[in-house]
This record gives C-alpha cells, sequence and structure tokens, in this order.
C-alpha cells in the first residue's frame, strides 16, 4: 500500500470519531445553559421504546413473511404479496419490483442490528435457495442497486463478521457475495450510454435489448448519482474493477453537467446528449441521495474530490434554495428563480446529512421545522406548501425524518430528539398499524390506509427508530465503524483499505483549496434549544389569522385560506363557482342582509369595491406585462406567450385560455391572427413514426402531440404532412407548468419548411385542456397571442356590462326592479 493510500485510510479509520467529537462540544456547552427545556428520557422510557421499536419491526416483518414472501412487498390491507407481472399494474411505480423477494433481501442487516441471529442465518439461507435474477423484466437500476446489490452487499459483510464475532454460520462461504456479482453484471448493460450515465431501467436477462427500452433517454439526477458506495464495495470484495470504475465515470459526467455559474444542479437529464430536461434544482426527490452519496464516497473511499464537489454543491445550496429552515427548489441557470412552492418529505433526510458533515446549525433549524409540519398536520405529509398546506397528501412511512433526528441526537446527545422519536413513533403505532402490517396513508387528512408496505418501512425507517431509542452497548455492532448507504445498509470503513488497483486518487486541477474548507459553526452558540426557540411558532406565524376588528382587505384576500373564507362569508359575501370548476373562477356577491353586523356589512361593501379595483388592475398589469415580456426577450419569436383558448362549454360564451410558448420554426401570429379548430390526439401519441394511425382523421383540425422521443420539428414536419392546421406540443415531465417554470420557444434544426403554428404545453395545462376533451369529444380551440386574448375577453365583458347596465336602467325606469337583488355583485 502506498504511502499516500495509507494516509487516507488513517483519515477515514478517524471519521468514527466525529459523532463523538460533536457530542463532546454539545455536552460542553449544555453545562452553562441556564435551561433544559426538553424533559430528559429516563432509561427506562428509552429501553420500552426501544423495545416497542423491535416489536413494530416483528410485525411487519412476521406478516411479509407469513404472508408474501417470497413476493417483493407486502400488501398490508389484502395481506398477500405483490408480484410483478401478478398483481394488478401501478405503472412505473412498479419497476421496483423485480420479483426477487426484495423485502426479504432489503431487511437482512436489520435483523443484525436486532442481535436476531438465527432469524438471519435462517433468512440468508432462504434467499441464497430461492432468489435468482435470470428474470425478463424492466426494473430500475437506481433501486435495484440500492435495495438489493447494497441489501446483499451488507448481509454478505455481517455474515463474515458474525462468523468471527459470534461464532455463527461457518457453514456461509460468501454466497451472498456472489449473487451481488451477478445482479451487479446485469446492471451494467444500463451504463453503456454516451455520456457513461447509466440508463434508468434495464432488463435483468436482455439489458438494455429490450424493445421497451429502445427509445429509453431520462434519468434523475439522483438515480445516476446513487450508485458508487454498493459498487465501490462490490468491486473491492470480489476484486472485479468494472463496477466502481462504471460508477467513478457516471459521477464525473454528473459533476460535468453541473451550472457553472450556480453549482447546482437539474433532477433531469438526456442520458446521451447530457442535455438537461428539467433544471430544477434543490434537495429534494430527483437529486437527494446524489448529495449524500458524494459526501459518503469521500468517507468511504477516501477520494478527496468528492468532499470538493459536495463542498462546491453544499455552499450553492445554502446560498439559493435555502431560505432559513425551509427548502425551496430554484432553476439551476437562474438560481434566484423559484421553480415551484412546495416542498416534499424526501429533503428530510438534509438535516442528517449537515450532521454528518458538521453544519450543525441549519440541521437543527430544518429539522425544527419539519417537526413542526408533522405536528401540524399529524404525519409529514409527501409535500406541502411554502404557508405549509397540503400539497400532495399521503404518507409513505418513510424514514428521512427519523434518520435526521438519530443523527442529531446523535451529535448533541439533546433529548428532545428522544422526545420526537417517541412522537413519531407513537403516530406510527395509531395511524399506520393494521392487523397485516404496516400500511401507508393515502392521505392524511383523512387518514385512509393504502395497500402498500414498502421494503424500506423495514430496511430504514424501524432501523433507525431501534438505534435511536439503543445505546451503543445494546448493539452487537459499532456503527460507527460503517457507512450508512441511502438505503441504511453498512458498510464498513475498512473498505477503504482494499484499494482497487485500477483506480487512481489523483488531485484534479478543477478543484482548488477553498474546495476542501469550510468554516466550523460557532460553538459558543450551538446548543440545540437556543436554535430551536426563535422558530417555535413558525408555521403556525407563517399561516395568518383573521383578527377580530381588523377589516380583511381584496389584496390579502387567499381564496384558499378558511379563515379567510370566513370572514367574507361574516361580511354578507357568498361566492359561487363560474363554469369549469377546474378553472377556479368564481363569483363574489353581497348582501347586506347577510352579513354578521351592520359594521361587517360595510366591510364587505368595501372589499367589493376594493376587489373592483384590484380586477380592472390586474387586468390593465397582464396587459402591460405580457407586451413588455413580449418585447424585450430578443431571443424569442415576437408572441412569445401563446394562448391555446375554448369556450367554458357549448352553451356559455366564457372562454378560458391556457399558456403556451411558441417556437422558432414555425410561423408566428401576429396581432389578431389566430388558428380554430377541432383538437386531435396522435396516435402514437409522441408522433415519431413516419407514418400516423389516424392520420385521415387530421386533416384541418390541431394536433395534439406528445414530447419526446423526437426533435420538436420532426412532430411539426409529420403534423403537417397529414394536413393539421396548428400543432400543440405537451411536456412529457408530469407536474411541470407554465406558473412555475420559465416559458420557452422550442428550437429547430435550421431548415425553414414549417408552415403551421407549434406551440409547447407544459403538462399541468394540458391535464386542463385533456379534461376538456373528455367531456367534449369535438372540443374546437383557438391558438393566438395571449395578449390578443386579454384584449378580447376585455372587450367582451366591457360589452357585456354595458349591455347588463342599459338593462338595468330600462327596467327601473319601467318599475321592474326586482326587490330582492344582492347590493354588489363581481
Amino acid at each position: 500500500m502506498s504511502s499516500t493510500t495509507s494516509s487516507i485510510v488513517a483519515q477515514r479509520l478517524l471519521l468514527p470519531s466525529l459523532l463523538s467529537l460533536l457530542l463532546l462540544i454539545v455536552t460542553v456547552i449544555s453545562d452553562d445553559a441556564s435551561t433544559m427545556p426538553t424533559q430528559n428520557m429516563s432509561h427506562k422510557e428509552r429501553a420500552e421504546l426501544r423495545e416497542e421499536s423491535r416489536e413494530m419491526f416483528y410485525h411487519a416483518y412476521r406478516a411479509y413473511m407469513e404472508n408474501a414472501y417470497p413476493a417483493d412487498e407486502l400488501m398490508p390491507l389484502s395481506c398477500k404479496g405483490r408480484y410483478r407481472g401478478v398483481t394488478a399494474s401501478r405503472g412505473d411505480m412498479d419497476d421496483i419490483l423485480g420479483n426477487f423477494s426484495m423485502t426479504l433481501v432489503d431487511t437482512l442487516d436489520t435483523l443484525v442490528l436486532l442481535g436476531d441471529f438465527a432469524e438471519f442465518e435462517h433468512a440468508v439461507k432462504l434467499v441464497i435457495r430461492d432468489v435468482q435474477f435470470d428474470s425478463d423484466i424492466i426494473v430500475s437500476v437506481f433501486e435495484t442497486n440500492i435495495r438489493m446489490v447494497g441489501g446483499l452487499l451488507s448481509a454478505h459483510i455481517l455474515a463474515e463478521y458474525l462468523q468471527k464475532q459470534a461464532d455463527v454460520m461457518h457453514w456461509y462461504k460468501g454466497e451472498m457475495l456472489e449473487m451481488a456479482r451477478e445482479l451487479g453484471y446485469r446492471l451494467l448493460p444500463a451504463f453503456n450510454t454516451t455520456t457513461g450515465i447509466p440508463h434508468a431501467r434495464v432488463n435483468l436477462r436482455l439489458g438494455m435489448k429490450d424493445p421497451q427500452l429502445k427509445k429509453s433517454r431520462e434519468t434523475c439526477t439522483a438515480c445516476a448519482g446513487t450508485i458508487l458506495l454498493e459498487f465501490a464495495a462490490l468491486s473491492r470484495l470480489t476484486g472485479d474493477p468494472i463496477f466502481e470504475v462504471r460508477a467513478h465515470a457516471a459521477m464525473d459526467a454528473l459533476w460535468k453537467l453541473r451550472h457553472r455559474g450556480s453549482d447546482l444542479m437539474g433532477t433531469v437529464l438526456n442520458v446521451h446528449s447530457g442535455d438537461w430536461v428539467r433544471r430544477d434544482s434543490g434537495v429534494g426527490a430527483g437529486i437527494d441521495s446524489y448529495y449524500e452519496y458524494l459526501f459518503k464516497s469521500y468517507v468511504l473511499l477516501g477520494d478527496d474530490k468528492y468532499l470538493a464537489r459536495f463542498n462546491r454543491h453544499y455552499n450553492a445550496v445554502m446560498k439559493y434554495v435555502s431560505e432559513g429552515p425551509m427548502l425551496l427548489d430554484v432553476l439551476m441557470h437562474r438560481p434566484h428563480a423559484k421553480s415551484r412552492n412546495f416542498m416534499d418529505s424526501l429533503l428530510a433526510f438534509w438535516p442528517g446529512l449537515q450532521v454528518l458533515s458538521g453544519d450543525l446549525k441549519p440541521a437543527v433549524q430544518t429539522h425544527e421545522m419539519l417537526y413542526q409540519v408533522m405536528q401540524m398536520h399529524t404525519l409529514i405529509p409527501e409535500a406541502w406548501t411554502v404557508d405549509f398546506q397540503i400539497h400532495w397528501g399521503q404518507h409513505h412511512l418513510r424514514p428521512e425524518f427519523i434518520e435526521s433526528t438519530y443523527f442529531l441526537y446523535r451529535a448533541t446527545g439533546d433529548h428532545h430528539y428522544l422526545q420526537v422519536g417517541k412522537r413519531a413513533l407513537k403516530t406510527l403505532q395509531k395511524y399506520a398499524k393494521v392487523s397485516c402490517g404496516y400500511a401507508a396513508v393515502n392521505d392524511v387528512r383523512t387518514g385512509k390506509h393504502e395497500d402498500r408496505m414498502d421494503s424500506f418501512v423495514l430496511s430504514e425507517t424501524f432501523k433507525y427508530l431501534f438505534l435511536l431509542f439503543s445505546d451503543p452497548q445494546d448493539l452487537i455492532i459499532n456503527v460507527d465503524e460503517f457507512v450508512f448507504t441511502t438505503e441504511a445498509h453498512l458498510l464498513p470503513l475498512s473498505i477503504a483499505q482494499l484499494g482497487n488497483s485500477t483506480f487512481s486518487f489523483r488531485q484534479s486541477d478543477e478543484h482548488n483549496v477553498l474546495d476542501f474548507m469550510r468554516t466550523c459553526p460557532s460553538s459558543n452558540k450551538l446548543f440545540p434549544e437556543k436554535v430551536r426557540k426563535p422558530l417555535r411558532n413558525f408555521i403556525t406565524g407563517s399561516c395568518p389569522r383573521t383578527i377580530s376588528g381588523k377589516r380583511l382587505s381584496a389584496l390579502d384576500f387567499q381564496a384558499s385560506n378558511a379563515d379567510h373564507l370566513r370572514a367574507v362569508y361574516d361580511m354578507g359575501i357568498t361566492m359561487v363557482s363560474v363554469g369549469d370548476r377546474s378553472q377556479g373562477k368564481v363569483r363574489l356577491f353581497h348582501s347586506f342582509y347577510n352579513a354578521k353586523s351592520q359594521e361587517e356589512g360595510e366591510m364587505g361593501l368595501q372589499f367589493m369595491q376594493e376587489m373592483l379595483e384590484l380586477t380592472k388592475m390586474q387586468s390593465m398589469n397582464q396587459l402591460a406585462q405580457l407586451q413588455v415580456r413580449k418585447s424585450n426577450d430578443k431571443n424569442c419569436p415576437k408572441n412569445f406567450i401563446v394562448a391555446v383558448a375554448y369556450a367554458v362549454d357549448e352553451q356559455s360564451q366564457d372562454w378560458t385560455a391556457l399558456m403556451a410558448g411558441p417556437s422558432h420554426f414555425s410561423p408566428e401570429l401576429i396581432g389578431e391572427q389566430f388558428v380554430e379548430g377541432e383538437i386531435v390526439l396522435a396516435n402514437p401519441l409522441r408522433a415519431c413514426d413516419e407514418k400516423l394511425e389516424n392520420a385521415s382523421d387530421i386533416s384541418g383540425k390541431i394536433l395534439v402531440a406528445e414530447r419526446g422521443d423526437c426533435t420538436f420539428v420532426s412532430k411539426a414536419r409529420l403534423a403537417q404532412k397529414v394536413g393539421a392546421t396548428a400543432l400543440i406540443v405537451c411536456d412529457n415531465v408530469s407536474g411541470s407548468s407554465g406558473e412555475t417554470q420559465p416559458m420557452f420557444a422550442m428550437s429547430g434544426d435550421g431548415k425553414d419548411d414549417v408552415a403551421i403554428p407549434v406551440v409547447f404545453m407544459y403538462s399541468l395545462e394540458f391535464t386542463k385542456l385533456s379534461a376538456a376533451m373528455l367531456r367534449r369529444p369535438q372540443l374546437r380551440a383557438r391558438i393566438m397571442q395571449m395578449v390578443e386574448f386579454k384584449r378580447w375577453q376585455l372587450a367582451k365583458e366591457a360589452h357585456q356590462n354595458e349591455t347588463a347596465a342599459a338593462a338595468a336602467a330600462a327596467a327601473l325606469a319601467a318599475g321592474t326592479m326586482p326587490k330582492k337583488k344582492p347590493d354588489k355583485e363581481l
């Protein structure tokens, strides 16, 4: 071993003292604290909670083994196993399944931590006997790696550990390591890309030769960047370097794709071209474990470049994404622009990673915010808005919040985190436990269960709960000598000593000394309670309540705020939906008779007058903004924002418009020009084949095609060839919206041969359009400039108001005005 390598190994062996050092610092500081706000948990209560977490694990484990094994997952409500190709398909969600007993493999090392050597040995024998990988099944490369490869490697390492330390399992001869190697080879074809970044999916038997994978292009940053720990361990344990080489190459390719100005990464990219498909940048879904594996690759392997890369990204995240305790996605190329107004539950891992990297204060802050979200909604929802309302209501029993709670407790010794863990445990017992395991919650608002228990519930959620309530002396192994993978599998730090003869730790010229440095947090105010205290009412303080005696103004009014709705109702104002409810249009009526008091009625009248003025101002501002945006963007066509407009229903004169973007290669709609026609979907939807199956039905109509598999201009030429009058290209990225993402103009190939208008529509806008098409199969739409649509609408409303006013005056003159009519209507 070289002196450089020896030095690196020595550094790695010092790392287990990190958490102990942090604990020592905080313990010294806490002696100076005037108060200890969190009640200390007794040894007895902690032991009881440890045993309760053990019982929770076995309740779920036995339910799986008795009712589901050898299936990949347990369906806790049906009390049976979920098999790929047998159980009803859930679409892309089923890519995690490979009919390889995933839950058992994922759970093996938890049995060792619990000290259940007999059941571990029995389970290992079952895996060796029953699990095989030669299946014609397409699986997720990311999920198969972290759950299966990681599970097999961890179990192999612990089996050999028990042979030496507990004098058991002498029959074991490395069978699980060979299984991990076989599975690794079956994943390798996914890495045969132009960039070296792996495909998202692969066929276990056919590799990338499966016809369904022929057009595979896109993957997420986390999917491609969460391979190295398992593949490096596999190479070093087997002596086969190919796995580690491919994983390092993928990480290097990802690093080169960062935005050089912001040092941020996007979330979805093309594995062949390296182009970003989604440029949202945050720390949640789609990108989370990429950051985790940068730091842990440095810890496990001793390669300083991963520490440098982590620090560059970390500084960028804290500069652009971090908003106090919140973490809000931005655009990697425009980091001061927020890309969405909600946070997802996967970001709950971030405080734990901050603890490991030594940045405690923001870890405490973000964890406190997450804890308040849990207290507000009982369970942490899958996503919540910036004002902490529910965005997606599911709760899948995810481990990330408990994981961060565990690491914060290990680093601080603050019993607050034991109390947080206790609350999380009791909540799972009350709301997720069923007779056959633990069931995910479909909506935290209703508590309705979902027939789903992911393997990570056993491999991570219950593991971290057990570790939280355990003292080091309670455990058979010293966890400080291991790195936890993103699936909480254990890989020993001693792997660094094995080395990889084909991989060289060369210092890259792209890093400088500043990339290896970060200021340690000030220790004089490190005690967590001092950090948490200012945030104690962070969430409740962000949800405004109407104060008695203070009038609610139209400018402050939020239709999603229950208190605001109650306040306007007390003012005598009622709201009636107009047209399609999905469009969110309402009409306001005010009457003194319905007001709670005369004073409230007068407030209501003032509110209506303000709303009238506000509506006029918004209409004029929209026109002005559209004109400014159109004229100032030199790189885009003049009609930068396009409207796809249609009547709300067949009888109504009300029209609605959805936002769309133009193209550089199609003619512009200038002034009052528009294209109108019936809308028809392409078959196949992506419109990349030479011939469309419904070509005869398209002539004279507006064609809709989905983004992907071929270029925008190719779709346009095909649409033009079959006689379409215009083309709408809808996005293939779920959840994208023109309201939260910048509109862009589609580019062509330099040829000027497209003669029909072509526009681009994000997926949320297209969802509304497709819903209208379902209600009215022969829906007609008009494509025009958005600014012209707004002018047209304002002119119509002005004409309608004039007509209504004239009719009202005539009725008043004739003495036929109805006596019971709202005093004011908007």
